[in-house]
């Protein structure tokens, strides 16, 4: 019998903002956690990001807020302000008939009108670890009418030093609550939270088999460190996606990537940790409005990213685990679309691929490095494709004059060859070098936890777990960017 979002005894307000959205069924995770969550039962999901999670917890504390009360009744904990702000975002879809208020805290905003947005009285708090403990701190956020917490990703809070934060947070909200805790994976330090902070908590566990997405092509190169730019530019040229991603391991990396790309022709940009919210935001509008193509980012500044239309994933640099590597490809193939992954592995990364298609229950296909010639006779089939298309087209009147001036000094295919010539880019031109990246180990979770801060570090940084409040409240306030959130808080407060 298929479980309908009905079944689960909805309010009318509720169900017309569901109705809104285009729900039509719920997700396994949705099937499973929303009736968990309306009973107030403690919940462990183990769930990958594009499963269908932020409305498996958000539905029922949407459903649970009392708007004569104003109240923090609940918060949300997400590792990043990217996804905090989108987390946002959807619950102000899911709560927007029922009037329900919800408020992002992030680092890089100015505290002063996070404080002003605060005297709103929200019903909901979705925010980042540091910020939240500079509010708690300040006595700008009380929450002792805290009735629900959700924890989301917390593995990745976890990898960016925020453990302390997290149980400093849950410390200050009254143990008589319900805790939704969401993570792809579940290592040591997450299940001593759980068993500290819930109580007899169900677990609801999306398989990998159900993260993987179908409609994805996915391959791997073996290519050795110091040929990969040379072969990602072939395969751009090759492929000719309308927005692609590239993943790199480090802030350095993204911007050498970044910049590399643009000198060759491309119109490509990156994302990643250091730079101010108001860059960041900025680059993401502009990829989302196709006037970047390419996005080059680190895993944690594209974890939470929702960016419809993405036709190509590259893996520049191999994901650090299995689960990283899913996250990373499903930003491609969504709503029913297909799309491209291609990992880019040297010779002595080759096992990641393997563990990650046992993980996965999926095979990478082998793809060949291209040549400069096929990407250049690649080039020259779209020219001509462009050509063919324009004078099909029409409308070349006006061009005709000129056509014939140059085939009376010319002949005929001397001049199409220059045309197909002069619209044919030679990445190859401009001499380009990266930094050379040391080789990914293949490792287990447990271990790659330890050092998994590496990965949207400047210099590869220290392996060293470090958990204290002032350090991860730093890197929840590493930029200075300003985006407001003003316009989004006073149309949620109807």
């Amino acid at each position: 019998m298929t479980i309908k979002f009905e079944d689960f005894g909805l309010s009318s307000e509720l169900m017309q903002s569901i109705n809104k959205l285009g729900f039509e069924e719920p997700s396994p995770i949705q099937a499973e956690t929303i009736p968990l969550g309306l009973q107030n039962k403690d919940v462990i999901g183990q769930a990958q990001t594009g499963t269908g999670k932020t409305a498996a917890f958000g539905i029922p504390l949407i459903e649970k807020i009392q708007l004569n009360n104003d109240t923090i009744q609940a918060i949300v904990v997400a590792p990043t302000r990217e996804l905090a702000i989108q987390v946002s975002e959807e619950l102000y879809k899911i709560g927007y008939h029922k009037r329900a208020r919800v408020l992002p805290i992030y680092g890089g905003q100015d505290i002063n009108r996070q404080m002003r947005s605060l005297k709103k009285n929200p019903h909901i708090i979705v925010g980042t670890p540091g910020r939240l403990i500079d509010h708690i701190n300040r006595k700008t956020i009380r929450l002792s009418s805290v009735h629900t917490v959700v924890l989301d990703e917390a593995d990745e809070m976890l990898n960016m030093g925020f453990i302390e934060d997290i149980e400093s947070i849950l410390s200050n909200v009254p143990k008589e609550r319900q805790t939704l805790l969401f993570s792809a994976t579940m290592p040591d330090p997450i299940r001593r939270i759980a068993e500290k902070f819930m109580h007899d908590p169900s677990l609801v566990k999306v398989k990998a088999k159900e993260m993987t997405v179908p409609n994805i092509q996915q391959f791997y190169v073996d290519v050795h460190e110091r040929k990969k730019f040379d072969v990602l530019t072939r395969l751009l040229d090759i492929h000719s996606p309308e927005l692609a991603i590239i993943f790199g391991r480090t802030k350095r990396r993204v911007d050498e990537l970044s910049e590399a790309l643009t000198l060759r022709g491309y119109a490509a940009e990156g994302i990643h940790g250091d730079l101010t919210q108001a860059k960041r935001m900025s680059t993401l509008r502009k990829f989302k409005e196709g006037n970047v193509e390419i996005l080059v980012a680190t895993d944690v500044a594209a974890r939470g990213l929702d960016i419809s239309g993405v036709t190509h994933v590259y893996n520049f640099d191999v994901p650090q685990d299995p689960e990283s590597y899913v996250h990373r490809i499903g930003r491609t193939g969504r709503a029913g679309k297909h799309g491209m992954a291609l990992t880019f592995v040297t010779p002595r990364e080759i096992d990641i691929i393997k563990n990650i298609e046992r993980t996965t229950n999926r095979k990478m296909d082998r793809m060949n490095p291209p040549t400069l010639d096929e990407a250049i006779e690649s080039q020259q089939q779209m020219t001509i494709e462009k050509l063919r298309s324009t004078i099909e087209a029409g409308n070349l009147e006006v061009f005709k004059r000129t056509s014939e001036e140059l085939l009376e000094e010319f002949d005929a295919q001397t001049v199409v060859a220059a045309a197909i010539k002069l619209t044919t880019k030679d990445t190859s031109a401009v001499e380009v070098k990266l930094t050379d990246e040391a080789p990914m180990r293949s490792k287990n979770r447990s271990s790659s936890s330890s050092n998994s801060r590496r990965r949207d570090s400047g210099r590869g940084g220290s392996s060293t777990m470090k958990n204290n409040r002032s350090h991860s409240s730093q890197r929840d306030r590493d930029s200075k960017g300003k985006s407001s959130t003003k316009r989004r808080y006073s149309n949620n407060s109807k």
